[in-house]
């Protein structure tokens, strides 16, 4: 391997593990969840901040992230953004209530723009050749950051469990959560010392007249034969941008008539990725877990399967893309989506919940468990109702906090048969609309409208998923598993049947090539 090539790949590693931090961010609060809803005395819309919390600060971020990597270049925003991911996991760990942790964990979503920073300077640096394999390392450091998280937050609830003296020494048992979010301090800390060692985007240096500098960034990549064409080229782009209309005429310009079938396929996209429900399963995902009856410690460790799912379909999605086709690969993935999520909303509405005699024994350390008594014999068809009716008789904090251990001793249902559901949606999602959707939205627009068209439909998407973060532990509450899972397989049949209409097949086509064939598509519809 090349010097030129190494310097690359060793860029891109660094800039990536900002992918790693975010999943990490992303999915450590899934374990935390339940011992910060005891300590804080949460409702289900306070909990649901908390997973909206990042995605507040993500829509906040978006356009100032935009505005930063013009002023002051992609490097030195990637620098705030690790060190506000730092800032975050520290106040996070130490946060004294609610209103301190929802605080910090939107600074943490400030962060989360770091996806969209991380592919565009790789995009800039990377050599053509190297582009997209390079440009992918952030995707595939997502998923393992997730899958990280899931691991991490297993491991610590063992140990709480344990007798050792140094898990009573530091606070292991007590402060579960906080070693939770708190174990991100580590790596982020490592990526805001690596950044000081990449070299700024050559393409803003050239943006900035930098000429000579940008010459420097070059070298370390490229060989010096080849610097000159790229400056040039940099050079043509810049002239180019310098001469486009304002935002708003951009935008006018996306939703135009010429434009129309390109607007369709990226709204569609924005929203069905999202509506898919995968962020409400991947930040809830031992509370989705042990709606299966597994109990909490199972809960925990059924939750590595997810992550470990989304690691090895999202190798296979990169793999595969430029082989098979964007069409096939989308079109197929989500008719995947939707029968997986209907297997997930049979397995749960076919389920059944009564309490025994010998289960309530086997509760006796919880408080009044003897009132659940009244309860014996009698069958609830959905897990609301028997909620409902432990609620009543016990109370709604008790029920609350031992919520996974009734569940675990009431449920009858195919818990096996879930469970394969659950991880073939997260496979499903992975190999297709998951990677897939930011392939397309770089390649169905024209060069001279992809800087302003993609941060806005990241942003459209950015807060679909917010939403569904938000709603999703009072829909739990209020609407059940199955209701859940029917409604998120609803949407996404719905975009299915538009993207079957309109998506065109991208492989193998230059942006030209492919911004041709969509113009004559929406020539078509008039």
């Amino acid at each position: 391997m090349s010097s030129f090539k190494k310097n690359a790949f060793l860029y891109a590693t660094i800039v990536a593990i900002g992918g790693f931090v975010f999943g990490l961010d992303a999915a450590l609060i899934s374990g935390a969840f339940k011992f910060i809803t005891a300590e804080f005395n949460l409702n289900e819309w306070q909990v649901g901040a908390l997973g909206f919390g990042p995605g507040v600060g993500v829509l906040v971020a978006l356009p100032l992230a935009a505005w930063s990597s013009n002023k002051y270049g992609r490097k030195s925003t990637l620098k705030i953004i690790a060190a506000m991911y730092l800032i975050s996991a520290i106040g996070s760990a130490l946060a004294p209530s609610f209103t301190v942790l929802f605080a910090f964990r939107f600074l943490g979503g400030l962060a989360f723009s770091s996806i969209t920073l991380a592919a565009m300077y790789i995009g800039e640096l990377a050599p053509a050749e190297y582009r997209g394999e390079l440009v992918s390392m952030t995707q595939i450091n997502i998923v393992i950051g997730l899958t990280a998280a899931y691991f991490i937050n297993y491991w610590i609830l063992q140990k709480t469990n344990s007798d050792a003296q140094w898990v009573v020494d530091l606070g292991l048992d007590r402060y579960t959560w906080r070693w939770m979010l708190g174990i991100e301090i580590v790596p982020a800390l490592i990526w805001f010392g690596l950044l000081f060692l990449v070299p700024r985007s050559p393409a803003w240096l050239v943006y900035k007249g930098k000429f000579d500098e940008a010459k420097v960034s070059l070298s370390k990549v490229i060989p010096e034969h080849e610097i000159a064409g790229h400056l040039t080229d940099m050079q043509h782009s810049v002239e180019d941008s310098s001469s486009d209309r304002s935002v708003m005429h951009q935008l006018k310009e996306v939703f135009s008539k010429k434009m129309k079938v390109v607007a369709i396929i990226a709204l569609t996209l924005s929203i069905v990725q999202q509506s898919t429900g995968i962020n409400a399963v991947l930040t809830y995902a031992p509370t989705v877990m042990e709606q299966l009856g597994l109990g909490e410690e199972a809960a925990f460790q059924q939750a590595i399967w997810i992550g470990l799912v989304s690691i090895v379909f999202t190798v296979l999605s990169l793999v595969l893309i430029d082989k098979l086709g964007r069409r096939p690969m989308m079109i197929s993935g989500l008719i995947w989506v939707v029968l997986s999520l209907g297997l997930c909303s049979y397995g749960f509405g076919t389920a059944k919940y009564q309490l025994t005699e010998k289960a309530i024994e086997e509760m006796h350390d919880i408080p009044n468990i003897d009132k659940l008594s009244v309860l014996v014999g009698k069958e609830y068809a959905t897990d609301i109702e028997f909620k409902e009716a432990v609620k009543d008789l016990i109370g709604e904090t008790s029920a609350r906090d031992n919520s996974s251990v009734f569940i675990q001793k009431s449920a009858v249902l195919n818990a096996t048969l879930i469970l394969i559901g659950i991880l073939s949606f997260i496979a499903a999602f992975h190999f297709s609309v998951g990677p897939i959707m930011w392939v397309l939205l770089s390649e169905i627009f024209p060069i001279h409208l992809r800087g302003m068209a993609i941060p806005f439909f990241a942003l459209l998407s950015s807060t679909v998923s917010a939403l569904t973060q938000l709603f999703f532990p009072w829909q739990l509450a209020n609407m059940g598993a199955s209701t859940i899972f029917m409604f998120y397989g609803g949407i996404v049949i719905i975009g299915l049947l538009i993207l079957a209409k309109f998506l065109p097949e991208t492989k193998n086509l230059t942006i030209e090539q492919i911004h041709e064939k969509l113009e004559k598509k929406s020539g078509l519809m008039g």
